[in-house]
């Protein structure tokens, strides 16, 4: 047993009321930490109370009201109504957007090809549709030139498609297999149905320089009809062709592609008849060009119209096709398609106007192809367009089941 004075007595005992201290002079007051019957030293100054008043390192979790307060210094569990706001509070109320900023959803692996890919397939669909037109009309410097057309353009959506694939071997690995719900497998089917049959009429094309006598005039006899055949069996599958890659985009989780899922085939089918048109007016003689320029007045409004809602008909998911390289794009694209339309219209009897009408036509939906591509990359790298509008559905979700509950 330790006797009084001795050095170890009080080792291990605290004064119970820190407040009675003898160092303090009459002229200090207790510190607010220490009000409320708390006896919890705190030499650090005001910083550590106000960790301490808001619960901040206490193990029953409380937080205290400053002397005067409405709860007069008594303690408030932590995430209390005054928490919120409170100016004494050392960390600030967090609002999420994503783990440490980075994207939700992974970017996707397509490269600048899909893009590239996405175009030419359109040329070669409404290249191949006017082509049939013109066959039926007869206009025959119109129908080779567009067969052409639309077999180069068939020849590069298939090069860059394999270029993005990798390897040609995967390309023929897809046709093992045949899945309706797939929008990749029913697409290869298509443009392995369209290829082929596409190619046939572009090749029987040249029969005309075959002689006119012999076994070679008998099949430049038979080549007539055989293009007719093969052209329209392409034409058939054109329309599948210049939509079916907007299922595909739509049927992904990429914002900006799966929201406008039911004006992306609209804005791509405008835009794969406008280019064809594009191509028949810069290709062809002003007589032999009238379906052209109708088609093109056609499909320019069909593609303008249903960009238009594209751009401003699904809130914060529309605003990549306004901002940064697809807004450039896409305005670019616009004015480029308008110009075309009226220069279809205008250029009835110039050839020149015709043709630079053709190439606006052109320019504008490649652009077109190349804003949508770029939006969707936008909407994935950041990450506002993937959880504000899941929280605008639940709120909307919640809203309405309250309504109907109440």
């Amino acid at each position: 047993m330790n006797t009084p004075g001795s050095p170890t007595e009080g080792a291990f005992e605290r004064d119970p009321h820190p407040d009675a201290d003898p160092r303090r002079t009459q002229n200090q007051e207790p510190h607010p930490a220490h009000q409320g019957g708390q006896s919890h030293h705190d030499p650090l100054g005001g910083q550590a109370a106000r960790m301490w008043g808001a619960g901040m390192g206490r193990r029953d979790g409380a937080a205290v009201d400053a002397p005067g307060g409405p709860d007069g210094g008594k303690p408030r569990r932590r995430g209390g109504r005054r928490r919120r706001g409170d100016p004494n509070a050392v960390v600030p109320d967090a609002e999420f957007r994503s783990y440490y900023g980075r994207p939700v959803l992974k970017r996707p692996v397509w490269t600048h090809d899909i893009a590239y890919y996405l175009f030419s397939g359109g040329l070669a669909a409404g290249s191949s549709m006017l082509a049939l037109v013109a066959d039926a009309r007869g206009d025959a410097t119109a129908r080779r030139n567009l067969r052409l057309t639309s077999l180069t353009a068939v020849g590069a959506s298939a090069y860059f498609l394999i270029i993005d694939l990798g390897k040609p071997e995967r390309f023929y690995n897809m046709l093992r297999v045949a899945k309706v719900t797939s929008p990749m497998s029913v697409g290869t089917w298509i443009l392995t149905g369209f290829g082929p049959l596409c190619g046939a009429a572009a090749v029987f094309e040249g029969a005309v320089l075959l002689p006119q006598r012999g076994v070679w005039g008998l099949a430049r006899t038979l080549a007539r009809p055989a293009a007719s055949v093969a052209g329209a069996g392409a034409a058939l599958f054109a329309p599948l062709l210049a939509t079916y890659t907007a299922v595909l985009f739509a049927d992904t989780a990429v914002p900006s592609w799966h929201e406008p899922y039911r004006e992306l085939p609209f804005v791509f089918a405008g835009s794969a008849l406008a280019s064809g048109a594009g191509a028949g007016m810069l290709l062809s003689p002003v007589a032999q060009a009238v379906p052209a320029r109708r088609a093109a007045v056609l499909g320019a409004t069909l593609e303008l119209v249903a960009a238009h809602r594209m751009e401003n008909e699904h809130g914060l998911v529309s605003e990549p096709f306004r901002i940064g390289r697809p807004g450039k794009f896409l305005r670019a694209a616009r004015a480029l398609t308008a110009a075309g339309a009226v220069g279809a219209v205008l250029g009835r009897r110039s050839r020149v106007v015709s043709a630079a009408a053709g190439a606006c036509l052109l320019t504008g939906s490649f652009l077109t192809r190349m804003a949508v591509f770029e939006a969707g990359i936008t909407s994935v790298e950041d990450p506002k367009y993937v959880v504000v509008p899941q929280r605008e559905r639940v709120a909307a979700r919640d809203a309405a089941a309250a309504t109907a509950s109440a």
